[in-house]
């Protein structure tokens, strides 16, 4: 697509082959502008801004879940706090009234506008990450069974702490903490590292690893399950979902066709069907899974011992390889990367994709006690890679951070992806390579821009064409 992206697959037609599809207003054509192939709307919209309007609404999506997290946890009656979520809901608010027809046909003025939603995404993610350490304290590396489970058990998938805690307060308040075990899928894994979770007994330890393999994990599940956030697999999408419908529970907005909803926060349905249940077998594995490294936990412990290990010559680079996982080999190139980093980097992770290469002991950098692996915690804590750059970038006196010795290699899948994406840009992070397939919404203009201005690239799927120069270093 357009060079950067690879060539498009010959003689097969898709939406995709359209400039653009747009059929918002009255006036669209019949069929929806650009239908027929046209490169620009009745109302003067071309393809480019179009594009990039599609752009500012799905990281607007992935704002909107990181707010709604944030909501949950923060107190509104903090004025600082409650300023800066009702700033974020101008920018949600401003930035839709910019998509509606014949507001705006300037290219510069609508980039101007995609980045202040991802200044935006700085400091909701931000604002979550300093609600769940006010709300659940600082995060501390542990060492989480995976794949063991034993008695009674609850399975839980998503994001959403709040209601960890809530499931497991209700738990211990009806005296059953002893005969019910509750277990994190997938992007919960973080949940072990924090403190005011971790003093609950029965959070066991992790099953599974990202988000799709949950039909799998779910099937062979004796308990019930909890989808809590987005990355809910539905029936019509696998088979197996009808093993554990009637096992299933949803959370607030998540819901599927036949699944138990829990309402107002009364987990005594999902609490009394567990009791009901047989014990959790056929989870017997001796694996071990690290997290719990949040960037304040990281500046705290070994900042000082980074800043020394890269004077010294011992840290000579720091890769970021992170983001959001999905089905398919094409994403084992960010394993075979991982495993490809030299003993002398250090790599930090966050969000699902962390899967595909966190059962590997990475050891530590030669000559220190600083680890080479380092797993942030969930996809709205990838705000905690650029805080320790700007810590190390002010410490050695470097201005620009994208001066340092740093790489960045993202997964992407869905509008999370979208808004840290343009976040990392509104802080003006060059040189980032993501995929494994290129955004299918962007168009020449819009990767001329990237290129031009932030050295922006997506993987070949070869490593050492991508990243010869640094894995060698």
């Amino acid at each position: 697509m357009f060079g950067l992206f690879g060539k498009k697959e010959e003689n097969k037609t898709n939406a995709c082959d359209l400039k653009f599809l747009c059929w918002q207003c009255e006036m669209s054509a019949p069929g929806g502008c650009g239908s027929h192939g046209e490169s620009k709307g009745v109302c003067g919209k071309d393809s480019t801004k179009s594009r990039l309007q599609d752009l500012m609404t799905y990281g607007l999506r992935g704002l909107s879940a990181y707010r709604e997290h944030a909501r949950e946890l923060i107190d509104m009656n903090n004025p600082d706090e409650r300023a800066i979520l009702t700033e974020i809901d101008d920018v949600i608010a401003e930035t839709l009234y910019f998509t509606l027809t014949n507001v705006n046909f300037n290219f510069d003025e609508h980039i101007a506008q995609l980045m202040k939603v991802g200044n935006a995404g700085v400091k909701v993610m931000d604002l979550l990450s300093e609600a769940h350490t006010k709300a659940l304290g600082i995060p501390a590396p542990v060492e989480v069974t995976q794949n063991k489970a034993e008695g009674k058990g609850i399975l839980v998938s998503g994001h959403n702490l709040d209601m960890l805690e809530k499931l497991l307060k209700r738990i211990e308040e009806r005296g059953l903490s002893d005969k019910i075990n509750v277990y994190t899928h997938s992007e919960m894994l973080p949940a072990h590292g924090y403190p005011h979770l971790k003093k609950f007994k029965n959070l066991k330890g992790n099953i599974g690893k990202a988000w799709f393999d949950q039909t799998d994990i779910f099937s062979k599940w004796n308990g019930t399950c909890v989808v809590n956030t987005n990355c809910i697999v539905p029936p019509e999408k696998s088979p197996k979902v009808k093993n554990y419908i009637d096992r299933l529970y949803t959370y607030k907005i998540v819901g599927i066709e036949g699944a138990k909803k829990i309402e107002n926060d009364n987990f005594d349905p999902l609490i009394d069907q567990t009791l009901e249940l047989p014990d959790i077998t056929g989870f017997d594995s001796d694996e071990k899974l690290v997290t719990g490294h949040h960037y304040k936990t990281v500046l705290d412990a070994y900042g000082a011992k980074v800043l020394d290990a890269i004077k010294e010559g011992k840290l000579k680079r720091v890769w970021v390889i992170a983001g959001c996982d999905a089905p398919g080999k094409k994403r084992d190139y960010f394993r075979e990367l991982a495993l490809a980093v030299p003993k002398d980097h250090i790599i930090i992770t966050s969000s699902c994709g962390k899967f595909r290469f966190n059962d590997v002991d990475f050891g530590t950098v030669p000559g220190t006690d600083i680890p080479r692996y380092i797993d942030l915690g969930q996809c709205n804590d990838s705000n905690g890679a650029v805080h320790i750059a700007l810590a190390v970038a002010n410490a050695l006196g470097v201005e620009d951070v994208n001066d340092l010795p740093v790489s960045i290699a993202l997964l992407w899948m869905e509008q999370k992806a979208i808004i840290i994406l343009l976040a990392l840009l509104s802080l003006g992070i060059k040189d980032i390579l993501i995929g494994p397939n290129a955004p299918q919404f962007a168009d020449e203009a819009i990767v001329n821009f990237l290129v031009e201005n932030f050295n922006f690239g997506v993987i070949s799927g070869d490593i050492h064409k991508d990243f010869g120069k640094e894995l060698a270093s």
